[in-house]
């Protein structure tokens, strides 16, 4: 079941969303400005902010703002790389040590332009995050790397308790969505996390981009053979008009089924709905595997 898109149509009524009105939500603001943090859900124009800010979980976006590819859905700026900024990892987690919280999301851009990605830097953030939050659950969004899984291997040995990344579409339209990504270098990603003792794997895909019914379940058998644990599946909404157009508004019943069919294909926990993103809700997402 779906909503076949109509220029002069609003959205359907499952994608309205309510503004942020909580008194958590703007001292994470106001945190987040102080320290001169990035955050994927301002960078990404995330339509969870409200809710995830509200409950006070939020997803820190570290190597800089701006991204070294240019994925066609994607609302992270993309252009002249800066150098990292090596007081970021220290001044994440004193903002995480000023919060309420016991589980923090961490991702960052894609920087093909450093020789090791930004692997150090990503090693070095989670283990400030140990130091200064000894209690704090850790879940990294980690690029492809290129393909580099010595560097996949270099934030495993850093701990974290949750590795997720994002297979974002089915095989057939990831040239197309990710044109310097490849699927492959996504599956060997999470299979090389896959091999990690305690360690959850997560991943997620993007719907409404045009993929068959069939695509997105073959694409769940693929995550289930490299070893992943955890999947949500959301709408694709397009940023602006410069971005991929969206072909179809999935129905909340579909994203139910969805949730069925992974579920039964030996995935232990599917978040599925119009709304739902990688990094939404993040801890409800662990503790439905038992973590947390």
């Amino acid at each position: 079941m779906s909503t076949k898109l109509n220029k002069s149509r609003r959205l359907p009524e499952w994608l309205k969303v309510q503004l942020p009105k909580n008194r958590k939500f703007f001292q994470l603001k106001s945190l987040v400005q102080k320290y001169n943090l990035n955050t994927v859900c301002e960078s990404a124009s995330c339509p969870n902010i409200g809710t995830c800010w509200d409950a006070g979980t939020l997803t820190f976006m570290i190597l800089g703002d701006t991204c070294s590819r240019a994925c066609r859905f994607c609302d992270v700026a993309t252009g002249n790389m800066l150098a990292p900024d090596t007081d970021e990892p220290s001044r994440i987690a004193e903002t995480l040590s000023k919060l309420d919280l016991r589980y923090a999301v961490i991702t960052s851009v894609d920087r093909d332009d450093l020789i090791d990605g930004g692997a150090e830097h990503w090693v070095k953030t989670i283990q400030l995050i140990r130091a200064r939050c000894p209690q704090m659950k850790i879940e990294t969004l980690i690029p492809d790397f290129e393909g580099k899984m010595e560097l996949v291997e270099k934030i495993c040995t850093a701990n974290p308790d949750v590795l997720a990344h994002n297979l974002e579409t089915v095989e057939s339209l990831q040239s197309r969505l990710r044109p310097q990504c490849r699927y492959s270098w996504s599956l060997d990603t999470l299979r090389t996390a896959a091999t990690k003792t305690n360690l959850i794997v997560k991943s997620s895909l993007m719907l409404g981009l045009g993929e068959r019914e069939e695509e997105v379940v073959r694409s769940m058998k693929d995550l289930v053979g490299a070893g992943c644990q955890i999947l949500s599946l959301g709408q694709y909404l397009r940023p602006s008009l410069r971005h991929l157009e969206v072909v179809e508004f999935i129905h909340p019943d579909k994203f139910s089924e969805y949730k069925e069919i992974g579920e039964s294909l030996g995935l232990k926990h599917v978040e599925a709905g119009p709304l739902v993103r990688s990094s939404y809700l993040a801890d409800k997402q662990a503790q439905a595997v038992g973590f947390g």
